[in-house]
């Protein structure tokens, strides 16, 4: 029996050049055209949330983005305790002049277990947080799991977004991170990213490892 031939596959059409780069030229002009009318400048407060993970890495990123541009900054970290982490060490070994470090809190609140005096952590937290906010010498300030103090109510919600729009200098950026971020904090916001879980590997039984969590 005498087998049939394969049919021959022709290869891939190249992409036209040419209509290629007037698609690219197009787009272009459609783009700087918009880009023209973005010349505005403000301090963005800007809200990390979600159940997924990354939500103080990246506003970690932006930190020392700052310190890199020469940007006095300063972090408050609520919630968490002084466990050492790879952005706070590096922070109070070689940049606390550029960015001073509090961290404010003793531990997640399952850790605690003393709601009153996690309330008072919270508040002390807040208080050091208006100093840095209010320092206009400062280009960013990250509040790091504020989120966690607001859901709680160890925070006035409406005390923090008064402050956010009403005393929070012009030009000064504010992060805030946590997960369940509430609405009143989400209306204010300029920037909100929501942080989503696809997988991840502590549901298979793998702990946080130095380097990805801390």
């Amino acid at each position: 029996m005498t087998e049939k031939p394969k049919p021959i596959t022709k290869p891939a059409a190249k992409p036209d050049s040419a209509r290629h780069a007037m698609k690219m030229a197009k787009k272009k002009t459609a783009r700087d055209k918009i880009m023209a009318t973005k010349i505005d400048e403000k301090g963005l407060i800007i809200v990390h949330t979600g159940k997924g993970k990354g939500k103080s890495s990246a506003a970690f990123g932006m930190i020392f983005r700052c310190i890199a541009h020469e940007m006095p900054c300063a972090v408050v970290q609520f919630i968490k305790g002084g466990m050492s982490t790879g952005e706070r060490d590096l922070i109070l070994s070689k940049f606390t002049d550029e960015c001073p470090f509090y961290t404010m809190g003793e531990g997640f609140t399952w850790e605690t277990q003393d709601r009153d005096r996690d309330t008072d952590m919270a508040q002390a937290a807040w208080a050091k947080a208006k100093e840095l906010i209010l320092d206009t010498n400062n280009k960013m300030v990250l509040l790091d799991e504020i989120n966690i103090a607001l859901r709680y109510d160890y925070l006035d919600i409406n005390e923090v977004v008064a402050f956010l729009e009403n005393e929070k200098p012009p030009m000064t950026h504010v992060v805030l991170t946590g997960r369940n971020a509430k609405p009143e904090l989400i209306e204010t916001a300029d920037l909100v990213t929501e942080m989503e879980l696809i997988k991840h590997p502590f549901r298979s039984g793998i702990k946080a490892q130095i380097g990805v969590e801390f």
